[in-house]
């Protein structure tokens, strides 16, 4: 795939802003916005870079059900673009420290750091086979600061400045543990399913909610970003088990 055929398919995550769940996207101006970025070619060749060695290791470990090169683009960068637009909109200045909670095959945490590479990422992944596929992600982009962590999310020391969740099992288990693992004044951003909006809410108390985000080309999956206002206690490992 080519450089252009990239960008052109991720333009609709990088141009205008989102509208809001429920919005009608027609009611906003055409054209590009004055917050819309373009990606480097660096970040291109990452990208491009990435989907081969997904496509070679999906072949014997199961990392994603996506198989066509256009449709891991859209579906899994594309998507990771979007919350990396809105969780750091300057590029190169996001010095934070970034969780990605069940990284699985690397979204949406490494494409965030391809997108903003002085960012600190830690990949949260237990799966042997996945996190093996993650550090020769990591080994082969060249990617600097960036931790695999092959463990429970339980035995993982120290809070984020923001933490990404996207399609993890066990939904309701999950989320109370990734938001105790944010610092107080941090950032949650969840990739979800519009059906999942309420029941976050209602999980994780203590966390000053946005609007949630439609996220472009998809009709029922949105972003939702909250603000941690009152500190989590880390669910003991019993309580998980």
């Amino acid at each position: 795939m080519d450089a252009a055929r990239i960008v052109e398919l991720l333009t609709p995550f990088l141009g205008n802003p989102a509208p809001f769940v429920g919005e009608n996207p027609s009611s906003r101006v055409g054209g590009r916005a004055e917050g819309s970025v373009d990606l480097t070619s660096s970040q291109i060749e990452n990208i491009r870079g990435y989907v081969e060695l997904l496509l070679r290791w999906n072949a014997r470990v199961n990392l994603t059900a996506i198989r066509e090169r256009e449709e891991i683009v859209t579906r899994h960068f594309g998507e990771s673009l979007f919350a990396a637009r809105h969780l750091f909109q300057t590029q190169q200045a996001a010095t934070d420290h970034l969780i990605d909670f069940g990284s699985g095959a690397g979204f949406p945490g490494l494409p965030i750091k391809i997108w903003s590479p002085e960012l600190k990422c830690t990949l949260i992944e237990s799966n042997q086979k996945r996190s093996t596929f993650l550090r020769e992600v990591v080994r082969k982009l060249g990617l600097a600061n960036v931790e695999v962590f092959a463990r429970r999310a339980e035995d993982l020391k120290g809070q984020a400045d923001v933490l990404t969740l996207r399609a993890v099992e066990r939904f309701e288990l999950a989320l109370p543990i990734a938001a105790s693992l944010v610092r107080t004044g941090g950032r949650l951003a969840l990739l979800v399913g519009e059906g999942q909006i309420a029941r976050a809410r209602d999980l994780v108390p203590g966390i000053a909610w946005d609007d949630p985000l439609n996220i472009p080309l998809s009709s029922r999956r949105a972003l939702l970003i909250g603000r941690v206002v009152q500190p989590k206690n880390r669910p003991s490992q019993e309580s998980t088990k």
